[in-house]
């Protein structure tokens, strides 16, 4: 058993009840520190924890998952420095999601995805004080970036408010840049699921124009059942199973002692979508299409 956890802040998960399929991956998470070789870019709206790479890959571990994606936390900003190293001492395991502007060349974007970067991330949520997160780049600059981003083959993942997308998702699909929403695209549990906004991008998903990212813990706070989720949930895994992807969101920012433990929200998982097919489809399949895994070598 790993001692890591024994000092860290992130709170160490439970192994789930069933084990994953092979090749099973975690698509969102975060890894921060040692802050001594790689400090934050920007002041961060939160207490950032000490989630270095190896305590990632000691969770991935714990969960039986044999990858993982990482994505860039806004407080290091357009610094993929952690990332990159992280993906390189993974032996395979990790991908990432990068934070670059338009200001970026092709070059630099060259060498993020010569690094095992798959895709940026662009985000219009904002700061608890209503500010866009420092760090952070938003989603008008995809539209200018989307042409060198489709021929390196870079995908976009947008974490924004679910009342944004009937005006946002139009002119990004438009770019034919795959595009992935982050945290079950911020659904509001309260309206229902038939909800005119979800309705929305529920029809974008059953086309298979966008991915969704099955994350429980930014949308509901009925932890640990989160029983208002299901219908959601459901629905878009009705919807179309082929374009959904898990993921824990580790280690879990600003939640504190709310913080879910991964192998429960695995369990939740397993629970809520039985058919064993349809849970390979979205744990390996989807992430081993989307993210370049080799699925001869298992990682």
């Amino acid at each position: 058993m790993s001692t890591l956890f024994d000092t860290v802040t992130p709170r160490r998960p439970n192994p789930p009840r069933q084990p994953l399929p092979p090749g099973a991956c975690d698509t969102h998470a975060h890894v921060f520190g040692p802050y001594q070789r790689f400090p934050l870019a920007h002041p961060s709206s939160y207490a950032p924890p000490l989630a270095p790479a190896p305590l990632h890959l000691a969770m991935l571990d714990i969960l039986g998952a044999a990858r993982g994606v990482l994505v860039q936390p806004a407080p290091y900003g357009d610094d993929a420095a952690p990332m990159l190293d992280a993906i390189a001492a993974s032996n395979g395991r990790v991908r990432g999601i990068g934070v670059a502007g338009s200001g970026a060349t092709p070059e630099q974007l060259q060498q993020l995805h010569d690094g095992g970067i798959r895709g940026l991330r662009f985000v219009e949520v904002r700061d608890p004080q209503g500010q866009p997160y420092v760090g952070s780049v938003g989603a008008d600059q995809l539209l200018a970036m989307a042409p060198v981003m489709k021929s390196i083959g870079l995908h976009a993942q947008l974490w924004a408010p679910l009342d944004d997308y009937q005006q946002l998702l139009p002119p990004l699909l438009a770019t034919g840049v795959p595009l992935v929403l982050d945290h079950m695209a911020c659904l509001k549990t309260e309206r229902g699921v038939d909800d005119p906004a979800f309705q929305y991008v529920l029809k974008a998903l059953k086309a298979g124009e966008i991915w969704i990212k099955l994350s429980l813990c930014r949308v509901s706070k009925q932890a640990p059942d989160y029983l208002d989720l299901k219908p959601f949930h459901d629905a878009l895994v009705a919807a179309n199973p082929q374009r959904l992807l898990w993921g824990s969101d580790w280690p879990f920012v600003r939640m504190g002692e709310q913080s879910p433990d991964a192998g429960q929200l695995l369990d939740l998982f397993h629970d809520w979508v039985p058919d064993a097919a349809t849970r390979q489809a979205i744990l390996v399949d989807n992430p081993a299409a989307l993210y370049g895994f080799d699925t001869q070598q298992g990682n």
